[in-house]
């Protein structure tokens, strides 16, 4: 896995769509999975620091229950509409997938700390005519395509 400080040192242009999407509100989406594997989504505050990426939660939260029995995740970011008139003008919307480590020391709160597996920036084209998906995938690097 790969830290979040690791993207910003080798795709720092992706890292800031990517973060940019993040702070257009204070509440992103977390994904984990419940007891019987099925998922759940949360309300998350997504916490970019200068060395990595962590989530904080209340003391025994579910979200925190599930990432400790197993911590696989995905992030969605907040988003907002394709402004009509300027398609293009879009900042996106931004996805991240990895696994989440508790921190130590927290008291009762519960701080986990992102390993990446996936980071994915989706927007229009200036034209408005094309989605935009770059990518970053621990197996595959840096991808960018476009779909009609």
């Amino acid at each position: 896995m790969t830290s979040w400080t690791d993207i910003v040192a080798a795709h720092p242009e992706l890292a800031c769509r990517v973060r940019q999407c993040f702070a257009i509100r204070k509440h992103a989406t977390l994904a984990t999975l419940r007891r019987d594997g099925s998922p759940r989504i949360s309300g998350i505050e997504v916490d970019f620091a200068d060395d990595g990426l962590y989530l904080g939660m209340m003391p025994n939260s579910l979200k925190a229950l599930d990432l400790r029995r197993d911590p696989r995740l995905a992030l969605h970011s907040p988003t907002e509409d394709t402004p009509p008139d300027d398609p293009g003008s879009w900042l996106g919307d931004a996805k991240i997938a990895g696994r989440a480590t508790e921190v130590p020391g927290m008291d009762e709160a519960h701080r986990f700390a992102l390993d990446i597996l996936e980071v994915v920036h989706t927007t229009v084209s200036a034209s408005g005519d094309r989605l935009v998906i770059e990518s970053w995938h621990a197996d595959r690097g840096l991808q960018c395509r476009e779909r009609r």
